[in-house]
């Protein structure tokens, strides 16, 4: 009876993880498009519009780690709503915004309740399910939350054409009801029965000002502003990251349990994940802007350029989830690394001219086909390669890897851009530098994650 129970329960918990990263996911690129009108109407300058953007992401990338450790000491199921129920009252607050001080504070608080709502969906799965039914079920998570992404920039600027940049905030609201409509009637709660009931106050401390430091630094020098005052905030920001691994280390109720990182493929996996991350956050963040500023498409037509990269992830999400209990991460993530270089460097080969189907259609397919093989293989092996009562530390851990690497990829990247003496030569540099990162990846996964053995067939 119990596992029939079990079995009903199942779908509904992929049904909330995949709804509830949605509104983290369409909330991340929809806002983009809308940023224009917005500042308009909202009389904001250019610095106070980019915190509009930043402000979300500075305090998801500094909270994400609090949030997947929450969610394994309290409840997945109950952090996880907490997170849903904060980021649809500050979609609430963004929607009445009536300046733009008030729209970046709750921007701000929707940052918070993705770090609360981002981990706990992978976590609610590795709980769930095992073996190759968690690799499918992480693998449609990423097909869906692809597929999310991708739709964002067409959403935002349909809704902000035809209605307001505030209803890109409105829609958030019915996917919040649903989510927590289905998390009361067919989710189960799961905890890491094991943690410490002390909550590590000087391990989060540590780890949001480091983070925050770090990305408010990075945010400092996006677009070539390396001053002092950057840099230093910088340098302090690994600083005390720096302090927060040894604190860790020796405090015997750590947040972040230092014995995860005893698994290779935990490693391997987290450095396979901050190399591409790098190249992938920093260059399609420059994708926009040469679509817009030199091939002059329209800001919906730059959204649905790279539909080919995210269409390819989505429709072979479920068969690559798949791919790591089969054959290992070690062949999909060597292959899928190769072949995102590749596509990185089809992005350079554009000049300021010619049809999207000759220029960018190609190398977004490649960079697709690389996409396809890299991300559900990688986020499987992330959450296998720790105990299933540890997975909300690990989802927390790597994905504060993947933002962070985002980061500081737009970051360095910037200065590759600004330096140059025209922004498609900068451009290009970018994408060059972006391969060289996919092809370390590559090398990381060959060195770092063992040959797969196959299991022995049962004797019978």
């Amino acid at each position: 009876m119990d596992a029939e129970g079990r079995l009903v329960k199942l779908p509904w918990v992929l049904i909330a993880a995949i709804l509830g990263s949605a509104m983290s996911f369409i909330d991340s690129t929809a806002v983009n498009v809308s940023l224009p009108v917005l500042q308009r109407e909202l009389h904001a300058t250019n610095g106070q519009t980019q915190w509009v953007i930043e402000g979300y992401a500075l305090f998801l990338a500094a909270l994400i780690l609090l949030g997947g450790a929450l969610g394994d000491l309290y409840g997945r199921r109950k952090v996880f709503a907490c997170g849903v129920v904060l980021f649809a009252a500050a979609s609430i607050a963004c929607a009445l915004a009536g300046s733009i001080e008030t729209l970046v504070a709750a921007r701000c608080i929707q940052g918070i309740g993705g770090a609360l709502l981002t981990p706990g969906s992978l976590s609610l799965i590795s709980a769930a399910y095992s073996g190759e039914q968690r690799g499918r079920a992480i693998g449609l998570w990423s097909g869906f939350s692809a597929l999310t992404s991708a739709c964002g920039p067409i959403i935002g600027g349909w809704l902000t054409q035809e209605f307001s940049w505030r209803y890109v905030f409105v829609i958030n609201i019915p996917i919040a009801i649903v989510v927590l409509a289905v998390l009361q009637l067919g989710v189960p709660e799961s905890r890491d029965e094991s943690a410490d009931r002390r909550i590590d106050v000087v391990g989060a401390t540590l780890a949001t000002l480091g983070l925050g430091l770090l990305v408010y630094g990075l945010i400092a020098m996006n677009a070539g502003r390396i001053t002092a005052e950057a840099l230093g905030t910088t340098i302090v920001g690994a600083a005390v990251l720096c302090a927060f691994v040894l604190f860790e280390r020796r405090t015997p109720d750590p947040m972040v349990r230092c014995d995860l990182f005893a698994s290779r493929d935990f490693r391997a996996a987290n450095i396979y994940t901050f190399f591409l991350y790098t190249a992938i956050g920093g260059s399609l963040y420059f994708v926009p802007f040469v679509l817009i500023n030199v091939h002059h498409y329209s800001p919906t037509q730059a959204g649905a350029a790279l539909l080919p990269f995210i269409f390819i992830m989505v429709v072979a999400a479920r068969w690559s989830g798949g791919l790591v209990a089969r054959i290992g991460p070690r062949k999909p993530l060597i292959l899928g690394g190769i072949i995102a270089g590749f596509g990185f460097l089809a992005f350079a080969l554009p000049g300021s001219d010619g049809s999207y189907w000759t220029t960018f259609f190609p190398a977004a397919t490649i960079l697709g086909c690389g996409g396809a093989l890299f991300v559900a293989p990688l986020t499987t092996t992330v959450m296998n390669s720790v105990p299933v009562e540890h997975s909300g530390v690990a989802s927390g851990v790597n994905n504060a890897v993947a933002r962070t690497a985002g980061l500081i990829g737009v970051a360095v990247l910037g200065v590759v851009v600004t330096t140059s003496a025209s922004y498609i030569g900068g451009f290009r540099g970018a994408m060059i530098a972006s391969a060289l990162l996919a092809f370390a990846a590559s090398g990381v996964a060959a060195k770092g994650f063992a040959r797969f053995e196959p299991s022995a067939p049962a004797s019978g």
